[in-house]
């Protein structure tokens, strides 16, 4: 027995794929979370990027991070959910591994930029255009993530 096999005989598991309701209100948690997620992100980013320079970006960023941790919250516990459902079909399938990798590079992205572009926002806070380090890495954070619902997408195709 492979370990993701192992995996769907969790009971937990065995009730995702069994219960009538179960899986779908874990997916709609899932995608609610999701949608908080990009939503909160993608609106920082494109901020950075240029749209609506008049708005701080500091005071922005403190409006819009309690609402991205939120959505981990939603995201983090019902994609494990879903996992252990179909442990072997998402572990085989090319979506869902680009999917994580694409996950683990926002993550990294975000880091740099926090600890980077964003740390010295005080000097591009407002009416001024942010460095170009911030912008690649806003730019870069928009691609990932269409990338990554893409993928998420792709997964009932492939």
């Amino acid at each position: 027995m492979t370990p993701a096999q192992g995996i769907e005989t969790l009971a937990l598991a065995v009730s995702m794929r069994q219960s009538l309701w179960l899986y779908p209100i874990v997916e709609i948690v899932h995608i609610t979370g999701f949608v908080t997620l990009v939503g909160s992100v993608a609106m920082l980013d494109l901020r950075v990027l240029g749209v609506s320079k008049s708005l701080s970006v500091r005071a922005l960023a403190r409006h819009l991070l309690p609402w991205t941790l939120g959505a981990l919250l939603l995201i983090v516990p019902s994609g494990l959910l879903m996992f252990i459902a179909h442990a072997g079909d998402f572990i085989d399938n090319p979506a869902f591994r680009l999917k994580m990798v694409l996950i683990i590079f926002a993550g990294l992205n975000a880091i740099a930029f926090h600890r980077g572009p964003f740390a010295r926002a005080a000097d591009w806070d407002t009416c001024r255009a942010a460095p170009p380090g911030a912008r690649l890495s806003a730019a870069a954070s928009l691609l990932i993530w269409v990338g990554v619902i893409s993928c998420g997408r792709l997964l009932a195709y492939l």
